[in-house]
């Protein structure tokens, strides 16, 4: 097979698929999830550290990380080396760094990606992220990145750690258990969709208790 027809997904291990999952690709329009925090107009300074005026405007770079992303195997071989060398670079410069945090390798992406004029298909059903996204609607990935924190009157208690809970930050040291204990009434079905899913693949992996 040709491999310019071969297509990657860039995922992360805290993404559950509630439904198959399309090439919402385009040939070499790669599909990518907008992230309403990564904003490279409010941090132009730093970013024309390495995508100076005369690449275009700072508009082109795209509010994107990584992950989620459907891209063209090809395509994604002639990023890598500059995403690589622009998250190097971004590292080693403290402003960068300061400002950027944890989210640096994001951004050196979308910069690299616009280095190479590449520019995704925004797609904001690709996935949703709980507590803050309530509805399934017709996203493909539930994003466990927050805790989901509720009282047992099914309120959010976000910020506060509720009397019923779900977040990945509390099973550092090992595979949740099985059969967790769903959310109590009131809570969005996205955040009750992501307990089911959990308890499915337990139930389906013979080894799950030993993280396998």
């Amino acid at each position: 097979m040709d491999l310019c027809f071969w297509y990657i997904l860039m995922a992360e291990p805290d993404h559950i698929f509630v439904k198959p999952l399309p090439n919402l690709a385009y040939d070499n329009d790669p599909a990518a999830f907008p992230f309403f925090y990564i904003t490279p107009l409010e941090h132009e300074k730093v970013i024309r550290k390495y995508y100076p005026k005369e690449r275009g405007p700072v508009s082109d770079i795209d509010p994107i990380g990584n992950s989620p992303v459907i891209i063209k195997k090809t395509l994604l071989e002639k990023i890598a080396p500059t995403w690589m060398n622009v998250s190097i670079q971004m590292k080693e410069d403290e402003e960068t760094d300061k400002t950027f945090g944890w989210v640096l390798e994001m951004y050196a992406y979308a910069v690299a990606s616009a280095l190479h004029g590449v520019q995704h298909i925004l797609r904001k059903d690709f996935m949703i992220q709980p507590p803050f996204d309530t509805k399934l609607e017709n996203t493909f990935i539930i994003h466990f990145t927050y805790g989901c924190d509720y009282s047992l009157k099914g309120e959010l208690t976000y910020g506060k750690i509720g009397e019923w809970r779900f977040d990945k930050r509390s099973f550092l040291d090992g595979p949740p258990p099985r059969n967790l204990t769903l959310p109590p009434p009131g809570v969005p079905e996205s955040v009750v969709t992501l307990v089911k899913k959990v308890n499915e693949a337990s139930a389906n992996l013979p080894r799950w208790d030993d993280g396998i």
